[in-house]
């Protein structure tokens, strides 16, 4: 191999996808997602590891005084902090000989706490959930996929939305945005109530 093609094959990942596809459209806390992680390479090459990440973050706007060199005083200012509140890598399948034309489907599954915080949006606040698919490759970048939001709701409210028809009229929420069922009073993504 060429000097070229390794520093090149050091920088770059190599040539295949890998697709998220989730069985439901949302999932309640305590639930397992479930899903296929859809694997294709145009190259050869040898995987460690096929590996779906799913983690929870929250997002909160807060005040803080930080110091402005222009004006050589603290001030206030509005902040935006992060804090992961839940994160796992679950391996899906070990170390895999991928070859130039492969293609396979991995089915997983990863736990959502039951104790953790379902989807939210506001002004000041957020908590998502994301989940991404991963080849990891010695010595390379990994080649990731696409990464999809998680819609988690409580318990309660997974069971309402599950029973609601298909053919109820949506309408999107004046606070977060989301879309909800005419019929429901309160928005079952952020919980406001519903003005109109």
């Amino acid at each position: 191999m060429s000097f070229f093609k390794r520093i090149k094959n050091k920088l770059t990942p190599p040539e295949a996808s890998i697709v998220v596809n989730l069985d439901k459209e949302f999932f309640a806390l305590g639930e397992t997602v479930t899903g296929t992680l859809t694997v294709n390479s145009r190259e050869d090459f040898t995987a460690t590891e096929v590996r779906c990440e799913i983690h929870c973050a929250e997002d909160a706007k807060r005040r803080r005084r930080v110091y402005d060199e222009r004006l050589r005083r603290d001030i206030e200012r509005e902040v935006w902090e992060t804090a992961i509140l839940y994160s796992a890598k679950p391996t899906i399948k070990g170390s895999t000989a991928m070859y130039n034309g492969y293609s396979g489907k991995f089915p997983f599954s990863v736990n959502i706490p039951a104790a953790g915080r379902p989807t939210y949006k506001s002004v000041e606040n957020k908590v998502t959930w994301l989940i991404k698919g991963v080849i990891a490759i010695d010595g390379r970048p990994d080649v990731t996929s696409k990464t999809i939001e998680l819609q988690v709701v409580e318990p309660s409210k997974a069971q309402a939305v599950a029973l609601v028809p298909r053919e109820v009229p949506m309408i999107q929420c004046e606070y977060c945005k989301a879309l909800m069922p005419r019929t429901e009073i309160r928005c079952p993504n952020c919980g406001a109530k519903r003005t109109a």
